[in-house]
């Protein structure tokens, strides 16, 4: 997830296109959080880890 929004992020600056750059930083916080949760041991979405 961390890496799809890096890659709209890159995308968004090349094409000027708003949305992709939202959708972007979302995918990436979203990714960061999913990815932290996990790596604390906390069960995400019914999973133990988050990769």
């Amino acid at each position: 997830m961390i890496t799809l929004g890096i890659v709209l992020l890159i995308v968004s600056v090349f094409a000027k296109v708003a949305v992709l750059q939202t959708i972007g930083v979302l995918l990436i916080v979203v990714g960061v959080v999913l990815f932290l949760l996990g790596g604390m041991g906390r069960a995400v979405g019914g999973r133990r880890h988050y990769w």
